[in-house]
């Protein structure tokens, strides 16, 4: 700190040594009393009040540190350190526009003063001005290159804006300037993540953890990496680890969470949902939305959830101007977005709805930021649309250029608050109108999402309260599907399946991750009253497997009763599965892709209707093959049907055959029904908007199928 001369009286020169003294070996009590002492002595002295500013910040004691720094600022508005001291207090405040005035006034007096830029990019990154950020560090780097902290942050910009190769060589900076930044391996770490790079991934995180063995967020990173690498046990000691670090990380706990649902172990589990409730009423920053669907059936903690997920990591970007309205295309512009356009539920749900889009009044164009697979679906929706542009490489700003020069009137995100996806692009207004459908079964909880497009079997009236969209209501189910699949194919045999020959399959082929303790509890009871009977389950990890058969022995089942299937191709599959009598769905994570596709293959779906969007997806489709039946109210309903039908042959038989009788005329596979329908809801958003209206509930009746 500088010593300020005044024209009035001031401490002595041994005074102010003494004080910096103190303050620059930490000794910070001796500080704090020498400063008041000479505040006392000398109240007009700035420098007096700076250094107890200083130090009662440094204590935790900010309410007194402000008013001490607005007192040196006071007694010396020329003093650029000042205003950027009191800058730094008003940001641990949270008191971002008082901050950013002090540090561009520090700028002002002091236009060489590196450490004000980069406070100033501080602030501005966290108010979602990612542009001036970027210039605000760049600046910083300019007058000091070898600024380690301001090349990281400018890393976390980049990565940001989507830029990952400049982001690199952002962090790669920091780390040779400054080659123990276990900050910078860390956000290296997590760039290589996202670009798919993992063994470098685990790589960097290691090496961010080598340099600080106490850094939480490097094992709750290189825990996820190890997670999509497969090693799911490994990644479960690193998430555990992060967690007894520090359990308040951000996100940590739901991840922890869900990490345990894959692998089917439930010890705690009541304990930590209520802990993720409480905290997530508490607007802390505990789990990713995604995380709670299949944990908690409560649409408004959802709703709550994607609300600080969302604004804390995918805040709205002013960085474009607000877009002004296009003249009214004649064939208006829609662009779904995705990572994947490839061998994914997304895509063998929607496929066939690119293809068939009225041309004459839509253009379909699909941004593909996902792997190139050139699988079947993959190519199948590059020859659907009109127009596939592959962004991978190209940043969100670049991304967003793109769409806007299109004028892409309606933006269509496909994934969500899911893994992969790209929120950044709607934060920053890709398109005039923007949807949530298919890939997210809840609210995204932002304001720049106009509309969701779902079902009043999913959202009832008075349900909407819980989703910040305003909603489209389709007239039977919210899900596409392909109208074209082959139906009752010559299916393998049980023998082939290890499926016993007499016996009733019960089966469930939801992620492992949906199936819950009480979930599971039930249908250990359906087994223990249906005696020759099995449940078939699709479990991709040897633990998940091992500790299924264990919660089966607890209730007095011989674990061979569950039998676990193998990953195979989705067109294998829908052969196999004909060999169930019955798909025992998930609460509160319906089956959604996986029931459309059972009851296609003439597997009927015994489901438990919810609260929550995902938790009522099953039911939506039941709906739409006319089989209400199978939808119960509550857990004793849906456990004591299960045994009914299992024991019942003759109702049994009257189900299947109830099933195919009406998939010929359900609604639920007629793509051409169901896009007249969707393209009504296009239509009527793209004429509220070109009317200056605002988004409003839409309600798409069956005079839409004339």
């Amino acid at each position: 700190m500088k010593k300020i001369h005044a024209n009035f009286l001031e401490p002595s020169q041994q005074q102010i040594n003494s004080l910096l003294e103190l303050y620059q070996t930490g000794k910070y009590t001796d500080t704090e009393k020498l400063s008041l002492s000479i505040t006392e002595e000398f109240p007009k002295h700035p420098f007096a009040w700076k250094v107890l500013a200083a130090v009662l910040k440094q204590n935790g004691r900010i309410s007194e540190s402000l008013v001490a720094s607005q007192k040196s600022v006071q007694l010396d508005p020329q003093d650029a350190e000042a205003h950027n001291n009191l800058g730094s207090i008003l940001l641990e405040l949270g008191r971002l526009d008082e901050a950013e005035t002090s540090y561009t006034q520090a700028i002002v007096l002091k236009p060489d003063y590196a450490e004000a830029y980069y406070n100033l990019g501080v602030i501005l990154q966290k108010l979602g001005r990612l542009d001036e950020a970027e210039a605000s560090y760049r600046q910083a780097i300019t007058l000091k290159p070898d600024y380690a902290v301001a090349h990281n942050n400018l890393g976390v910009i980049l990565q940001k804006l989507g830029r990952l190769n400049e982001a690199e060589a952002s962090y790669r900076q920091a780390i040779t300037l400054k080659p123990d930044y276990a900050e910078a391996h860390n956000n290296l770490s997590v760039m290589f993540k996202e670009l798919g790079r993992l063994d470098e991934a685990e790589s960097s995180c290691k090496k961010a953890i080598e340099f600080k063995p106490d850094h939480a967020e490097a094992y709750f990173n290189l825990a996820a990496i190890q997670n999509l690498l497969g090693r799911k046990d490994d990644s479960l000691v690193n998430y555990n680890h992060a967690y007894d670090l520090k359990p308040d990380t951000d996100f940590l706990l739901g991840e922890l969470v869900h990490l345990k649902m894959s692998l089917c172990m439930w010890d705690d589990l009541p304990k930590l949902c209520h802990e993720l409730t409480e905290k997530i009423n508490n607007e802390k920053k505990v789990s990713s939305p995604f995380v709670l669907l299949s944990l908690i059936d409560d649409p408004a903690i959802h709703r709550k959830a994607a609300e600080i997920f969302s604004h804390s990591e995918f805040p709205k970007y002013d960085i474009f101007p607000k877009i002004t309205r296009y003249h009214d295309h004649k064939v208006i512009k829609i662009g779904y977005f995705s990572a994947d356009f490839k061998n994914h539920p997304v895509s063998s749900l929607s496929a066939e709805l690119y293809e068939i889009h009225d041309r004459k009044k839509f253009e379909i164009h699909a941004f593909s930021f996902g792997e190139d697979t050139k699988d079947e679906f993959n190519i199948r929706i590059k020859k659907g649309v009109d127009h596939f542009h592959d962004v991978r490489l190209m940043s969100n700003h670049e991304v967003v250029k793109l769409a806007r020069s299109l004028e892409i009137d309606i933006a269509i995100d496909l994934m969500g608050i899911t893994k992969e996806s790209r929120q950044s692009l709607f934060a920053m207004s890709v398109a005039p109108i923007q949807v949530n459908y298919l890939g997210y079964p809840s609210t995204m909880a932002v304001d720049y999402m106009d509309y969701l497009i779902a079902d009043h079997t999913l959202i009832p009236d008075e349900k909407q309260k819980n989703y910040l969209e305003k909603i489209a209501y389709m007239p039977n189910s919210y899900q596409p599907n392909l109208s074209k699949r082959s139906i009752f194919e010559i299916s393998p045999s049980r023998q082939e399946q290890k499926l016993p020959e007499k016996s009733f399959v019960f089966c469930c082929f939801n992620n492992q991750s949906k199936i819950t303790p009480s979930t599971f509890a039930g249908w250990m009871r359906i087994l223990k009253a249906t005696n020759d009977s099995v449940l078939w389950l699709l479990v991709n990890s040897i633990s998940a497997a091992n500790n299924l058969k264990k919660e089966a022995i607890k209730f007095g089942i011989n674990k061979d009763r569950l039998i676990f299937a193998r990953h195979i191709s989705n067109d294998e599959h829908l052969k196999r599965i004909q060999s169930a009598d019955l798909f025992l769905d998930t609460s509160p994570y319906n089956a959604h892709t996986t029931a459309s596709d059972a009851l296609k293959m003439g597997l009927p779906v015994l489901t438990y209707i919810g609260k929550s969007f995902a938790s009522r997806v099953a039911a939506s489709l039941l709906k739409a093959v006319n089989l209400p039946e199978l939808i119960t109210a509550t857990q004793e309903e849906y456990e004591s049907l299960a045994i009914e039908l299992a024991t019942d042959s003759k109702k049994m038989k009257i189900i299947k055959n109830k099933l195919v009788d009406n998939l010929s005329t359900s609604p639920l596979y007629n793509t051409s029904l169901y896009i007249q329908h969707l393209e009504v809801a296009y239509l009527t958003m793209y004429k509220r908007y070109q009317n200056g209206l605002n988004p409003d509930y839409i309600e798409i009746n069956t005079s839409a199928d004339n």
